[in-house]
């Protein structure tokens, strides 16, 4: 059983940074990609930012490229986004996400995910 769990959720104003970070269980972390959606009230979940297994590719929504950045530690079976200069409009529930197939790379599509975690509020006050 994976389990996916999100922290470092907030509080910022709007030009502000955050760091979040979700740990995971199970064994097979370092072998599949990982991803960060998020949910605005009244919205549908969108994608934000995926990486490979190995951490050497990333892809990013255009709304959050050039200021969010997504990384791992396979060590320590965790995942990260790094949010800068965040914006109202970045206010959400954001959930990390567990790519379904091994070695390969998805695309921003949720059905390409198996596990979710249980999301951490972010809220940006402008």
């Amino acid at each position: 059983q994976v389990q996916l769990v999100e922290s470092g959720g907030g509080l910022v104003q709007a030009g502000g940074s955050l760091r979040l970070s979700c740990a995971a269980s199970g064994r097979t972390f370092g072998l599949v990609a990982m991803a960060w959606f998020r949910q605005a009230p009244g919205k549908a979940r969108e994608f934000v930012a995926v990486c490979s297994w190995s951490g050497d590719r990333t892809s990013y929504a255009d709304s959050v490229t050039g200021r969010f950045t997504i990384s791992r530690d396979n060590a320590k079976n965790t995942v990260y986004l790094q949010m800068n200069s965040l914006k109202a409009e970045d206010t959400a529930v954001y959930y990390c996400a567990r790519a379904r197939v091994p070695w390969r790379f998805p695309t921003g599509a949720p059905e390409e995910y198996d596990y979710w975690g249980q999301g951490t509020q972010v809220t940006v006050s402008s």
